[in-house]
C-alpha cells in the first residue's frame, strides 16, 4: 500500500512539474510560430500555425534591425562588465574573508545591501551625467557592473570562506606574499564559482533591457535587447519581426545557459554555504 502511495505521489509530482514546464514554454513557443508568419498574421499573436512560412522575417530582422552591430555590443558589454565583476569580487571577498575585522565586516554588509535596494534611476542619471558617463559604451560597462556586484560578492564570499585558511599559511610559510598567494594559490580554486559568476551575470547583462534605454541615447550603441524599437511604428507595429528579433537575442543566452547550467548548480549551492 505504502508503495501504490508513493508511485501516485510521484506520478502527481511530474505531471505538476510537466505542466508548470509547459506554461513556462508556452511564450517561448508563440514567439517561434509568430516569427514565420506574415504582419497580419502576426497581429493575433495565438498559436496557430502560419498559413505561410515567411522565411525572410529573420533577414529582415538581421538587416534592417542591425543586429549585427547589436549583437557585438551586447557581447562587448556583457563581457567587459562580467571581467570586472570577477576580477574585483574575487579579490574583494578574499579580502573580507580572511580578514573579517573593522571596517572590512561593515563593507560587505554595505555592498550586499545592494542586493535588496531598488535603483534609483533619477539619481542615478544625475551621478551618470556628472560623472559623463551617460551615453557612453564605459559608462553602460561600469553600471552593469555595480549593479552585479553585490549578489556576486555575497556568493564569492560564501565560496571562499570555505577554503581551509591552512592551505594560506602553507603559502606564507613558503615566502608567497600576500598577492602571491592570492594569484597563485587561491585563484585556482576558485574556478566553480568564477564560472557560475560569469554564467549568471552574462545571463543578467544580456537580458537587460531598461539600462540601455535610459543611458544610451545612441541606437548604434543599443544592444539586441532595444533593437525591437526599429520595428514599431507610429501607426504599424510588425510583430512578426519583434518575435524573430527576440528569438534571435534568445538564442545567444540559451546557449550559456545550457553549457554553464551544471556550474550555476554547483557555484550557488557552494556559494550559499556562508554569507
Amino acid at each position: 500500500m505504502g508503495n501504490i502511495k508513493r508511485t501516485v505521489g510521484h506520478v502527481i509530482a511530474n505531471l505538476a512539474s510537466l505542466f508548470i514546464s509547459l506554461i513556462v514554454l508556452i511564450p517561448l513557443v508563440v514567439l517561434v510560430i509568430n516569427s514565420f508568419k506574415t504582419s497580419a498574421e502576426a497581429n493575433q499573436m495565438n498559436l496557430s500555425l502560419p498559413k505561410e512560412w515567411v522565411f525572410e522575417n529573420y533577414a529582415i530582422v538581421i538587416e534592417q534591425g542591425k543586429l549585427v552591430s547589436a549583437f557585438f555590443n551586447g557581447l562587448l558589454y556583457a563581457t567587459c562588465s562580467v571581467v570586472i565583476i570577477v576580477a574585483v569580487v574575487s579579490a574583494a571577498a578574499f579580502v573580507i574573508s580572511r580578514n573579517q575585522k573593522g571596517i572590512n565586516r561593515f563593507l560587505y554588509y554595505f555592498i550586499i545591501s545592494g542586493i535588496a535596494m531598488p535603483i534609483n534611476n533619477v539619481a542615478l542619471m544625475k551621478v551618470m551625467q556628472a560623472l559623463h558617463l551617460n551615453n557612453t559604451r564605459y559608462g553602460i560597462i561600469l553600471l552593469y557592473a555595480a549593479i552585479n556586484i553585490p549578489l556576486s560578492l555575497f556568493l564569492a564570499y560564501g565560496f571562499i570562506d570555505t577554503i581551509p585558511r591552512e592551505i594560506d599559511e602553507a603559502a606564507v610559510i613558503d615566502g608567497c606574499t600576500p598577492v602571491q598567494l592570492f594569484i597563485k594559490v587561491i585563484a585556482p580554486l576558485l574556478k566553480p564559482i568564477v564560472s557560475t559568476l560569469f554564467v549568471l551575470d552574462f545571463m543578467a547583462v544580456w537580458n537587460d533591457f531598461t539600462m540601455p534605454l535610459y543611458y544610451l541615447n545612441n541606437s548604434s550603441k543599443w544592444p539586441m535587447t532595444l533593437a525591437v524599437y526599429n520595428f514599431f511604428g507610429a501607426f504599424q507595429n510588425s510583430w512578426n519581426l519583434v518575435a524573430a528579433d527576440i528569438v534571435l537575442t534568445l538564442i545567444p543566452v540559451l546557449v550559456i545557459f545550457i553549457l554553464g547550467q551544471k556550474y550555476i548548480v554547483g557555484g550557488v549551492s557552494a556559494g550559499a554555504v556562508k554569507g
